[in-house]
């Protein structure tokens, strides 16, 4: 159950704090209706006002420091989200961003490194959907994990790029 000053991450905009359950003071919209108000942690400026009964916001407790570290520890395993068709990829990176789980942060951040390293190879540079999609996973990622482990995001992006790199350079890249 949320409560309070929890730390939950709504959706696509990452890590916020629950400032509020309740009905919402602003007219036209209904008192009975119950609504977490909720302050992104790194964007204090503002708030998002999300139904309590909605049943399509993707809304959850962060991941705890145990349940991180674990995940640290399957990237080695973690398949990448391969799909060629340049639409189909943009699809399935907006869905597993929607999703907003750590696991499939973490395969989006896994599939670009995997794609640039061949398109590297090939003497291409990376896509924007590539670009796109990897900054804001790692975004979501890094700025979650500082909140499982107590750290700053920009120690969580040197431990999850470090781990990350050294499983890719243990998959060698198959150049078709």
């Amino acid at each position: 159950m949320i409560q309070k000053n929890d730390f939950v991450v709504y959706g696509c905009n990452g890590v916020c704090t629950v400032g509020d359950i309740g009905p919402l003071e602003i007219p036209g919209v209904p008192k009975e209706r119950v609504y977490y108000t909720l302050i992104p942690y790194y964007t204090k400026d503002s708030q998002i006002f999300v139904p309590a009964d909605s049943t399509k916001a993707v809304l959850r407790p962060v991941i705890s420091r145990d349940e991180f570290l674990k995940l640290m520890d399957e990237i080695p395993s973690m398949d990448v989200l391969w799909v060629d068709e340049e639409k189909q990829r943009d699809f399935i990176y907006k869905e597993t961003l929607r999703k907003s789980s750590c696991f499939g942060l973490l395969q989006i951040m896994k599939t670009v490194e995997r794609r640039r390293q061949e398109r590297t190879a090939k003497g291409k540079k990376m896509t924007a959907t590539d670009e796109k999609y990897a900054h804001l996973a790692e975004k979501n990622l890094f700025e979650e994990g500082a909140i499982a482990l107590g750290v700053a995001p920009a120690q969580v992006k040197e431990q999850v790029r470090a781990r990350l790199l050294h499983a890719m350079e243990t998959q060698p890249v198959e150049i078709s």
